[in-house]
Parts: structure tokens; C-alpha cells; sequence
């Protein structure tokens, strides 16, 4: 048995897998697609394909959409080559409860894969069709928080950028050029509405966006590529939109597990898959049961019924608050403190680490005792409960091959929002004070001593890619067990990082006393660990 069109003919087989097939005509749904597409997302990744391709495929399934969703890769195309073409832009996506059942089901909402690759002469006319066609609705983005970024750590525009403002919209190459300069050609097709949506993982996404298209496009204004009219057309709100939007489902990379699994039912051809851009990816993908969308319902040329797939739709100070309870408080904050400390402790999952003592005590006192004084309620979700899911049953859930070497990605562009914000709520606030903080400043010195590349038995490690990597590494420098001087302080008063100077509102020497704790030796991590939690 092999995952595509032609298999999917035998329904018998596919059953006796308990695999759950598709309930719609997906020829019509492509023809509709082709003539008047409405859906189009950047980003081809797992998220994409485990969370948003599924909830649309609810629609189609229930004959609440007629047209698919068009994938678009603008950064690993090695992803459509390998992950998509060869399995007829199918995946098999398998959820995975903690009692370790497992729920399987084809996907099939997407009914074309293309690419940003301008050697692909079919695809780039493709796009343009399609951003032509006065039924485009929507585009949405899972492109990761590095997508958006147009600038250096230091303010200039990154060299691609440069390239790209010089060479105007018929000759660029980052994803928010290739979006200025598609929509440039729906401008000039005829102003029509549309919507842009980024669906990635980082606070005011929306704003992210609308800042990148927007930046370009006056950049190609004063060098004379683009009319006035054409900002006037992207700012006009009647017209264009960049809702925000929070996410949230974890969708770790394939897991052996899961692979070995479908292989011993009979199907074929389910290798993992890591592309030369190092994209993990297979013809399956396996994630958590939980997930969470919530966008600002402010669309200009209609939308997807996704409110029927489970989908929330609310107003943008909603959907602000929901994400910055997630983003600050419920989960991320979190998930950065497990995966620094676990990369020190020796741990490859996460699930492992919710069984050490010390790990959930730390995790429990930034988002209970820490994070909830200021946590921003929602009310459309509970914090509490939020909360209580993500530690009780979501971070422990052992079928999730998440590793905290993933999660510590980028860290650098995370502290800030994810620890900073709300050590900032606790200066504003009369009744709370930022000496009384312990599990934050721990987080932030595990992230600190992380930095230096060395576990907490001596040994070796790579730190995780991240943009600001060998600057950070390079201020610890020939540390050695034992040392008591560094410059660690030039981390902890680095606004940028953190949004605000430790020092100056008195958390820094704190952080920095934490940290020479944890270098004083072999186990001084665990050790720090244990007399600060007790």
C-alpha cells in the first residue's frame, strides 16, 4: 500500500488500517480550485498539514467548502519535491493520545503544491493567476517568526532585503517581497479585497506581517517599481487585512515510533524525510489531540466556515489576550525552560523531563505561582484550565516525540516575550514585586548557562540554531567550571533580549548569581536546581 490518489480507490484496505479516508469528490474540489481559488498558504510545513490542512478538510467533508487549499513553499522546496509531490499532496496524519492510541486519517484538502522557486516558470505564472483571481480570500502563513524578520539584530536590512528593495517586485526572493510583489499584481489586476493571515507562533503576528509587505512596498515606492496608490491600496482596510491570530498544537518532527507503526500495518514508503535546509518531515505526521486557532474575524472578500471546524473567531483585543496568555504565561514560558534545562540534564524528550521532580516543580512555579498573578484572562479560555492541560497532559503526553533541542530553537527571539513581559507586569504592579521572583530567574540562568554549550556532566553539545548563536556563545567564552567572573552581563542588559534591563529593575545580579551556581562543577545545575525549588 503507498499513500496517493490511486490507492485511495481501495477503500476496503484503508479501512481494515483504521484509517479514516476523505468524504468528498476531490476531482471537482481541484477543478473548482483551479478556476476560482479562494485559500492560499505559505509555509508547507507540519503545522500546516497536521492542524490547518485537517480543519478544512472538516469542510469539505461536511460539503461547507467547494474549493481546496493551495500549499506554497517559499524557503525549503525540497519539501514539495519530497513530501508532497511523490504522495499526490497527501498526508497521513496520526494523532496521538497519551494512552497511546492511535487515530489516524488522510488528508486531502490541498489540491496543489507549488513553490517561490523562479526556475519554476509554471508555478510562478501559477501564482500570479491565482493572486489575479478576483476570488482569492485569503493568505495565510505558517512561515516560523524568522519569516517575517526583514531587518539584523542591530537594525539594518538584511542583505536579501537589500537585494530585493534594489531590484523591485519582479526580481525578489524573502517571503514578505514575494508577498508585496503578488500583491502588487492583484493591485494592478483590479485593487480586489483579500486577506493576509499569518497562523505562526509569535505575538502580533499580524502586525509582523503587515509591517514586512507594507516596508517593502514603500522601500520600492521611493526607488519608482510601484505607484502611491498601491500603499494607499494596503493600508485601505476595506480592502486589505492582516488579522492577528494564535496557534497552538504541538507538531514535533516524525516519530520512529509512529513510522515503524504504519510500516507493520502495510504501507509503504513512510521514511522520514530531512531536506538539505533541515525540514523534518515524512509522508505522515504525527501530533498532539489538543489544538487551538484563534483569528480576528476581519476578512474582506469572505472566508472559510472554519468556526465549524472548531475555529475560533473573535475581535482583536480577544485574540491579543488570548495570545499573550499563551505566549507569556500557559505554555511557551514553559516549554523554553524545559528545553534549555533539558538539553543540560541529558534529556531527548520532553515527556521524560515532566516525570523529574525538579523540571515540573520549575515549570509549575513559572506558570502557576509566577506567571498566573498576572496572567491576561481571555475569557474565552481558561487560563487555569489552559494551564492544567498543558503540564497534566500535554507536555507529558509519551507518545509526543518532542525533544527539548527542537523547542530550544531561537531562543534568542523568544526571551523577551516569553520571560520579559511578564517580569515587566510585576514592575507596573504595587502589590508584586520582581525581588520575589525565583523559577524566571531560573529559566533565564538555565538559558544563560545553556549558552556555554557544556551539560551538566562536562560533556559537549551544539547548541540549537538560533540567529543570534555565536554572538551569545562569544560572551562566555573560555568559561570554565568554577569561574566566577564572565559577561553575562552584557545578556542581562540587553533590552533587545529581554525588553528591559534586569539590572535596572533589579533582577540581574540575582540571574547572575544563579548562574555561577550552576557552573561551580559537575551536577551544579541540578544541584542550583534543588535549593532553589525546595
Amino acid at each position: 500500500m503507498l499513500l496517493n490518489r490511486k490507492s485511495l480507490k481501495n477503500t476496503t484496505a484503508w479501512q481494515n488500517m483504521n484509517v479514516k479516508l476523505p468524504q468528498f469528490d476531490f476531482e471537482k474540489i481541484a477543478e473548482n480550485t483551479k478556476k476560482s481559488p479562494q485559500w492560499v498558504h505559505f509555509g508547507a510545513g507540519n503545522i500546516f498539514r497536521g492542524f490547518i490542512a485537517n480543519a478544512y478538510q472538516k469542510l469539505l467533508d461536511e460539503k461547507k467548502a467547494t474549493t481546496a487549499i493551495i500549499a506554497v513553499e517559499s524557503f525549503d522546496f525540497e519539501v514539495i519535491d519530497k513530501v508532497y509531490i511523490p504522495y499526490d499532496n497527501l498526508t497521513l496524519l496520526v494523532l496521538m493520545n497519551a494512552n497511546g492510541n492511535f487515530e489516524k486519517k488522510v488528508v486531502s484538502s490541498i489540491s496543489e503544491a507549488l513553490t517561490t522557486d523562479k526556475n519554476r516558470i509554471n508555478d510562478h505564472k501559477r501564482l500570479i493567476e491565482i493572486f489575479e483571481n478576483p476570488s482569492l480570500q485569503m493568505v495565510s502563513f505558517t512561515i516560523t517568526e524568522k519569516g517575517y524578520s526583514l531587518t539584523t539584530p542591530s537594525g539594518d536590512f538584511l542583505n536579501i532585503i537589500q537585494q530585493d528593495i534594489k531590484n523591485g517586485p519582479n526580481n525578489c526572493f524573502h517571503t514578505m517581497s514575494i508577498i508585496a510583489a503578488l500583491a502588487y499584481k492583484r493591485y494592478l489586476k483590479g485593487q480586489f479585497p483579500m486577506t493576509f493571515v499569518s497562523m505562526d507562533n509569535c505575538s502580533h503576528n499580524g502586525d509582523k506581517l503587515k509591517n514586512g509587505v507594507i516596508t517593502l512596498a514603500e522601500k520600492w515606492l521611493e526607488n519608482n517599481f510601484v505607484e502611491a496608490e498601491f500603499i494607499t491600496y494596503l493600508k485601505d482596510k476595506e480592502k486589505i487585512t492582516f488579522p492577528l491570530s494564535m496557534i497552538d498544537k504541538i507538531t514535533p518532527r516524525p516519530s520512529d515510533v509512529v513510522e515503524k507503526a504504519l510500516t507493520t500495518l502495510g504501507l509503504e514508503k513512510m521514511d522520514a524525510i530531512v531536506t538539505s535546509k533541515h525540514s523534518y518531515m515524512a509522508p505522515f505526521v504525527n501530533s498532539e489531540v489538543s489544538e487551538y486557532l484563534v483569528i480576528e474575524d476581519n476578512f474582506t472578500n469572505g472566508r472559510p466556515k472554519l468556526e465549524d471546524a472548531g475555529v475560533i473567531f473573535t475581535n482583536r483585543d480577544t485574540v491579543n489576550n488570548v495570545e499573550t496568555m499563551k505566549v507569556t504565561t500557559c505554555l511557551n514560558p514553559l516549554h523554553t525552560a524545559l528545553a534549555v534545562s533539558g538539553c543540560l540534564l541529558g534529556y531527548t524528550l520532553i515527556a521524560d523531563e515532566m516525570k523529574d521532580k525538579e523540571l515540573k516543580k520549575l515549570i509549575e512555579k513559572i506558570g502557576y505561582d509566577e506567571g498566573m498573578k498576572v496572567v491576561i484572562d481571555p475569557k474565552i479560555i481558561n487560563p487555569k484550565e489552559f494551564l492544567d492541560e498543558v503540564i497534566n497532559k500535554r507536555f507529558a503526553n509519551p507518545f509526543i516525540p518532542d525533544t527539548p533541542q527542537r523547542i530550544a530553537t531561537d531562543t534568542s527571539q523568544k526571551m523577551g516575550i516569553r520571560f520579559g513581559e511578564t517580569i515587566k507586569a510585576y514592575t507596573k504592579r504595587d502589590d508584586l514585586y520582581v525581588s520575589d521572583l525565583i523559577a524566571i530567574p531560573l529559566a533565564i540562568a538555565l538559558w544563560c548557562r545553556y549558552l556555554l554549550g557544556i551539560d551538566d556532566e562536562g560533556n559537549p553539545f551544539d547548541i540549537s540554531p538560533d540567529p543570534l548563536g555565536d554572538t551569545l556563545q562569544s560572551h562566555f567564552s573560555g568559561i570554565k567550571f568554577g569561574d566566577k567572573t564572565s559577561n553575562i552581563h552584557k545578556i542581562l542588559s540587553n533590552e533587545e533580549l529581554f525588553n528591559i534591563n534586569l539590572y535596572t529593575i533589579g533582577l540581574g545580579k540575582k540571574i547572575e548569581d544563579m548562574f555561577y551556581q550552576m557552573i561551580a562543577g559537575k551536577n551544579a545545575v541540578r544541584n542550583t536546581l534543588k535549593a532553589f525549588l525546595d
